[in-house]
Order: structure tokens, then C-alpha cells, then sequence
């Protein structure tokens, strides 16, 4: 499961050979925010000519309600295009669309109220792989202070929708800080600790943040192991641990702990 997604703007073909080799567990290539309006056309068609099979990448597009759109639509069954993320995404008929073009996959971005109150619809759609939440473009929508509290319902909410749906967690917004590395790391252990499965990225130095946050700590590999020891002696009888019984969802928790390390590990 992707914990990173790095940007990278769509006018600098430059900089996509960079993004792959900066460690991001996935790589968008940012046709929307990132570029400006004079320069999209010139964008897609160097986003076209870069697409090889041989390093798959996410591409953000303009949004349904754009003069561009239609033309980006275009990319999504490109050899090269792992799946499409759509901004400000609300119309389940928007993401069957991109999928009947090509899209292998399909990654709403939530950045209105409507799409957040449609958000369990647009999960639930064939093709989607995850949300994505847009938390700068959700609080403007919104009216709201981009803060911690003011947010927590909402980021809460995609958690749940995606739970329903079946799909992977939702992946947080970014963080504007690039030097700050206390606040990108809290900002990531926060959306683990709230259910995220991941976070955006605007540039390399945050993803070793990223990446640790979404790691189990030592101290909580240590407690899986010793849970995963306990039951062991015990051939499956009851058993308790530190003054507290284990049961089955400790259990649960404790192996998924151990597998969270294997993987990360492993990568």
C-alpha cells in the first residue's frame, strides 16, 4: 500500500525522471494546480510524449467542470498511466468516464463539500482505488481555518466511507512545510493515527517524514511481538499480558503490526 504520492508540476518534464528516483512510493504528474492555464496544452502533450510503461505514474487532471478536462481525459488509457486522480471530484459519472477511457484506477480528490457529502458514492464506484483528500482546496470551500480540530470531522468521515466501500484508507492532504520536519512528521503520524493509509507530497524532503510516520514505531513492534510470544506458550488457551486479557481483536492487531513492519522492511 502506497504510503507517499509526490507531485510533480506537469510543465516541468524535466524534473519526472527526478520524482521517480526521489523514493515516493507513487509519483503524480500535476496537470491541474501546478500549471498554468496558458501552458496546459503544452503540458499534456509533454505529460503524452514522457509516458512509458516502464515508469507508471498517477496523473492529476484538470477538474469536470474545466475547458481542459476533456482533452486530459484523453491520457487515461495511455501505456505509463497507473490511474488518474481527479480533482474536486463529485460525479460518479465522471469517474466511469476516465474508466471507460482507460484509467486503470481512479483516485478521487475531495476538495468540496459536495464531494466530500458524496464521498461513500464515489468510492463505492468501480475503479477507485483510494480517496485522496484535498484539505487547503476543502477549507476554502468550506469557509473553514485549516486547522487541526476544524478539519478532524471531515478526515474522519473518508476514513469511514472508505472502510464502507471496501477500499484502501484514504490518503491526507499535504503539508505546506518543506523545512519544518517536526511539524510534516506529526502531521503524518496524525493521519495514521486517525486511519489515513498515506499522504500527499509537494516535495522530496518530506518523504522520509512520511515514510517513518507510516511505519510502526519500535515500541509498537515490540508489544506485537510480545503478544504474538504470549499466544504461542500458551497454545491458543487465554492468556494475559500485562495485566490485560488478549483477545482476538489484540490478536488481529498485533499480526497486522508485525506484517506493517515486514513490508516496510522489505522496502
Amino acid at each position: 500500500m502506497n504510503r507517499s504520492y509526490l507531485f510533480v508540476p506537469g510543465n516541468r518534464p524535466e524534473r519526472f525522471a527526478k520524482a521517480l528516483a526521489a523514493g515516493a512510493d507513487a509519483v503524480i504528474i500535476d496537470l491541474e494546480d501546478a500549471v498554468a492555464p496558458a501552458d496546459k496544452p503544452a503540458a499534456r502533450d509533454a505529460v503524452r510524449a514522457w509516458l512509458n510503461p516502464q515508469h507508471p505514474v498517477l496523473v492529476r487532471i484538470n477538474s469536470a467542470d474545466t475547458a481542459w478536462f476533456a482533452d486530459d481525459v484523453a491520457l487515461a488509457g495511455l501505456p505509463g498511466v497507473a490511474g488518474m486522480v481527479l480533482p474536486k471530484a463529485e460525479q460518479g459519472a465522471d469517474i466511469a468516464l476516465l474508466r471507460e477511457r482507460g484509467a486503470p484506477a481512479v483516485l478521487p480528490l475531495i476538495e468540496t463539500a459536495l464531494g466530500l457529502h458524496q464521498a461513500l458514492a464515489l468510492a463505492q464506484q468501480p475503479g477507485v482505488e483510494r480517496l485522496l483528500f484535498g484539505s487547503i482546496d476543502f477549507s476554502l470551500d468550506l469557509g473553514l481555518h485549516e486547522g487541526v480540530e476544524e478539519l478532524q470531522y471531515f478526515r474522519s468521515h473518508l476514513v469511514l466511507a472508505s472502510r464502507v466501500a471496501g477500499i484502501l484508507p484514504p490518503v491526507d492532504g499535504v503539508t505546506t512545510a518543506l523545512d519544518d520536519a517536526a511539524r510534516i512528521l506529526e502531521d503524518a503520524r496524525r493521519a495514521r493515527r486517525n486511519g489515513f493509509g498515506g499522504k500527499l507530497c509537494i516535495h522530496p524532503k518530506q518523504l522520509a517524514h512520511v515514510h517513518a510516520a507510516f511505519a510502526p514505531t519500535a515500541e509498537e513492534v515490540a508489544w506485537a511481538e510480545r503478544v504474538l510470544q504470549a499466544v504461542e506458550t500458551t497454545n491458543g488457551t487465554a492468556v494475559a499480558l500485562d495485566g490485560k486479557m488478549i483477545d482476538r481483536p489484540v490478536l488481529l492487531k498485533a499480526r497486522a503490526i508485525r506484517d506493517e513492519a515486514s513490508r516496510n522492511t522489505a522496502a
